[in-house]
């Protein structure tokens, strides 16, 4: 019998297919050496994980126009139209939700992502209404693979780490989460996925 009662999901990589290329490639045309180019020179990487540790993206911008002002339209660009940046929802690892629910276990997330840039995500998906808690990084100002943040989680959900399977993209924050002893699965596929429930008993072979 397992000791499983919840399921604590990440979003971007796992749920939902977000990259800010889906955007930037309308704005470099057939030029994608020159987007990678951009993107590496405003170091956008660092300057997007602030938003999701809760900078708001007005203060986040108006700072990275004055230090690269040649790049302003784009830069803005990420802010006026960031929701080109979702291609949609992975159906395949979405379809495994209402199974795991059937099966009763509590679903939560757990993911980076700025608060403000999520509202608009989530009316327009319903499968986030499965998830009894959704914690974002940018309520408590904490980003993955912090593990504080996965302590707010447990004592907001009322779980132990143990009682907790976490399932994420990313091999830092798997780490982290099985250092503090939560069961992990590292997503790399709908498929693969899908089997590991299968092996550990959680959803039935079919």
């Amino acid at each position: 019998m397992t000791r499983i009662r919840a399921i604590v999901v990440d979003f971007g990589g796992v749920l939902i297919d977000w990259n800010p290329r889906y955007l930037y490639r309308k704005l470099f045309p057939d030029n994608e050496t020159a987007m990678e180019s951009f993107l590496a020179e405003i170091g956008f990487t660092e300057w997007n994980r602030e938003q999701d540790a809760g900078r708001a993206f007005s203060l986040a911008v108006t700072e990275l126009v004055k230090r690269f002002p040649s790049y302003a339209d784009l830069i803005r660009a990420y802010d006026e139209r960031w929701e080109e940046s979702i291609a949609g929802p992975l159906q395949a690892t979405v379809d495994l939700l209402p199974p795991l629910k059937a099966a009763g276990f509590e679903l939560h997330g757990l993911s980076n992502w700025s608060s403000e840039k999520f509202a608009s995500v989530r009316t327009r998906y319903p499968f986030f209404q499965l998830f009894e808690t959704i914690l974002l990084s940018g309520d408590v100002k904490l980003v993955k693979p912090d593990p504080r943040i996965f302590g707010v989680l447990l004592e907001r959900i009322g779980r132990s780490a143990s009682e907790c399977l976490f399932i994420d993209d990313s091999e830092q924050n798997i780490e982290t989460a099985r250092t503090l002893g939560f069961e992990t699965i590292r997503f790399e596929s709908a498929d693969q996925l899908l089997g590991e429930l299968q092996q550990r008993r959680l959803l039935p072979i079919t």
